[in-house]
């Protein structure tokens, strides 16, 4: 099994994760993680999960000010998307890759309009339909920058980088003599490839103002983006995920980043749909019936891999605690603080989890058992929808739980950290008695040849 697995399905996984188009979306948005950061502080000061925070904040006239600095970080995401990707693409490749990022914006922006209504409270001041005369008063539908413009924003960065990288290659370039400075030569570079790829895009938005009187951004966001996210936010996507990452770590490849460089923009697009959701009506306004996302990256992050792949800290527990074997009493006292702030590589290795059949089982089940239950406690009302508030991957778990959805998520995460302990117990137990035994074996093959030594010793003096 494990020569099929590492001879004919991981070789055409890695060899799919190592492409340009995945290398250059998984960099790329990896520019967005501190805007990310940002805007949920600022999304967590306007709305942290108690009433009584959000109401006194809004009493004071603060919350206008956090939505302002959200509305500038989190909720522009796609823009840094398109710029992050673009730029990877063509730094991939070896060329000056800041034009190229900046021609990806401009792309962005070319191809879509104002398209939602403005209002006044409940009163619609300009319809949908008007919306786009908009346009020639230099307006910027902000609806479109966040998770909804977020496939779109993925295309057209890897289409901009493509087609910039294959100028640059044939030298389809305006090229000045050395004596310029590089930042004039630069421009020049850039203008050719910059000019083609605007005008191609121009056209792009012309065909489909004309043959669907909307832009390509919306209808990405209609025929591809909204299928995807129905898909992933379900039951199923949720099995998938859970279960995908801990399978490519039993063989000792980075699951979480597999997993999340292809599944991370959907779920992020989903946390973006929640967090508007809240700026919009609050945390008590965030339900089904107003279109929250059950699956998000929090729920990923918070009962999937938190503690680290697989909610090791049960494992670790055991191991520090309860241990008889030297092996792993000596890496469960090492790996527990790390495994406090969600860092389970020692563990991994140590022990090790990775290609070790025994404790693979309860490395795939926990995750899952977390996972599932938490989507079905969301779905069925019982835990609150996530707020989309995204926290640094090495906060400590509860606190993060907290902040992600408030008291009863961060009740609830506690219970699934205690449920490590006893799905990883007997496995964890049995490796234990494994490695004891054959520790003391070793020791007293030790005591005998140390005993052996001594008798020649003693024969030889004598």
């Amino acid at each position: 099994m494990n020569d099929w697995i590492n001879n004919k399905l991981l070789p055409p996984v890695m060899k799919f994760v190592n492409t340009k188009a995945i290398m250059a979306m998984r960099d790329g948005m990896l520019f967005s993680l501190p805007f990310t950061m940002v805007g949920s502080l600022f999304l967590l000061l306007s709305a942290l999960p108690v009433p009584a925070w959000s109401n006194w904040m809004m009493s004071v006239g603060l919350t206008p000010y956090w939505t302002q600095a959200f509305n500038a970080t989190m909720a522009i995401m796609s823009v840094f998307a398109v710029i992050g990707i673009a730029y990877s693409w063509v730094k991939n490749e070896g060329f000056d890759p800041l034009p190229a990022g900046l021609t990806g914006l401009v792309s962005f922006f070319l191809v879509m309009r104002p398209s939602t209504p403005v209002m006044d409270g409940t009163k619609t001041v300009i319809s949908a339909a008007k919306a786009p005369v908009l346009l020639n008063g230099g307006f910027i539908d902000r609806t479109w920058l966040g998770g909804q413009g977020m496939i779109a924003a993925i295309i057209i960065g890897m289409l901009t980088g493509l087609v910039y990288t294959w100028f640059v290659k044939n030298n389809i370039t305006i090229k000045l003599p050395d004596q310029v400075p590089p930042a004039v030569a630069g421009s020049f570079t850039a203008l050719v490839p910059a000019a083609a790829i605007t005008a191609g895009w121009l056209a792009i938005y012309a065909f489909f103002d004309i043959t669907t009187h909307s832009t390509m951004v919306e209808w990405i966001y209609k025929v591809i983006q909204t299928p995807l996210q129905g898909i992933t936010d379900s039951f199923g996507g949720v099995v998938v995920v859970a279960l995908l990452v801990p399978f490519f770590w039993f063989f000792g490849v980075h699951g979480a980043v597999i997993v999340g460089g292809i599944m991370g923009p959907i779920l992020g697009s989903n946390a973006l749909q929640n967090a508007a959701i809240v700026k919009a009506h609050g945390v008590a306004g965030l339900t089904a019936a107003n279109g929250a996302h059950v699956f998000t990256q929090s729920l990923l992050d918070q009962f999937g891999t938190v503690t680290g792949s697989g909610m090791t800290i049960g494992l670790v527990v055991f191991m520090a605690f309860f241990a008889k074997s030297e092996q792993m009493k000596s890496i469960g006292r090492l790996s527990f603080l790390p495994g406090v702030f969600n860092i389970n590589e020692p563990v991994l290795f140590g022990v090790p989890v990775v290609l070790n059949p025994l404790l693979a089982v309860p490395f795939m089940i926990m995750p899952l058992l977390s996972m599932g239950s938490t989507y079905w406690l969301i779905k069925l009302g019982v835990l609150p929808y996530l707020t989309g508030v995204q926290v640094p991957w090495t906060t400590p778990a509860i606190i993060s739980g907290f902040f992600v959805g408030g008291w009863k998520i961060a009740l609830w995460q506690a219970i699934m950290l205690v449920l490590s302990f006893f799905v990883y117990f007997f496995f964890a137990r049995k490796q234990d008695q494994i490695l004891f035994a054959q520790e003391q074996a070793a020791g007293n093959a030790d005591h005998a040849e140390e005993a052996k030594d001594a008798a020649t010793k003693e024969k030889a003096t004598a």
